[in-house]
């Protein structure tokens, strides 16, 4: 992720002037000359770093997933200090699409008791998480727009209910950069909403349009506040 950013960066103009990694530790000398800073790093580190940022004074992205337990945390963190931070699930523009059409087909589905709902998202065998920040953002999206459920729970196989909880299959294979399946089964047939990323640019690219515009904004924002699809299908 952090070539393809750097790379995406730079062709869109932009300069890097510091790099930090498990072998080049983050410190505030280097940190303190960037206009922003993009955190993809793994779930253990990424609330220390996105303190040092905010605790600099440097607006941060951050698309590295399963920290949210410190949400609160950091989000207050933000506030207090009147930085600027960026999180989110998932960058790709097409995945928040998917997003919008997931929540708006569970709208339609509320009405319709003969469908039961699941989810299956397949990832590259170093993902960390299980789901994955995509797919719980699925299954919240149905959550919060059928009132036939009211959580999610995680499946050894794949699996559709109408059980009040939203069956999510998480498959951790080979290279694969990103896959996503809302299914919605009945004894009649079957409607799929499928997201299918061919490399991890589209990844990159949202993040550093997402630092392009937190720039220019103070508090904390989701792909919901840059991109405002609800102002498009009002």
């Amino acid at each position: 992720m952090g070539k393809e950013i750097e790379s995406i960066a730079i062709a869109r103009g932009h300069e890097i002037v510091a790099r930090f990694s498990t072998q080049h530790a983050l410190n505030a000398d280097e940190l303190k000359k960037a206009d922003v800073a993009i955190e993809f790093t793994k779930p253990d580190t990424a609330p220390e770093n996105l303190t040092h940022c905010l605790q600099n004074g440097v607006p941060v992205v951050c698309g590295t997933t399963g920290w949210y337990d410190h949400f609160e945390t950091i989000a207050t963190l933000c506030k207090t200090n009147n930085g600027s931070l960026f999180t989110a699930t998932n960058f790709s523009l097409g995945v928040n699409i998917t997003f919008a059409l997931n929540e708006w087909l569970a709208k339609i589905m509320a009405g319709q008791s003969g469908y039961r709902a699941g989810i299956t998202e397949i990832h590259h065998t170093r993902k960390l998480d299980a789901p994955s920040g995509t797919g719980l953002t699925l299954a919240q999206g149905i959550i919060r727009n059928n009132p036939h459920f009211e959580g999610w729970k995680l499946e050894s196989a794949c699996a559709t209910a109408d059980s009040g909880q939203v069956p999510i299959h998480a498959i951790r294979e080979g290279e694969v950069p990103g896959t996503h399946v809302v299914t919605w089964e009945s004894e009649i047939d079957t409607l799929k909403l499928e997201h299918i990323a061919h490399s991890r640019k589209g990844f990159a690219l949202g993040a550093v349009l997402a630092s392009e515009w937190l720039i220019e904004h103070k508090g904390v924002f989701g792909m919901q506040d840059m991109l405002n699809f609800d102002a498009v299908i009002r």
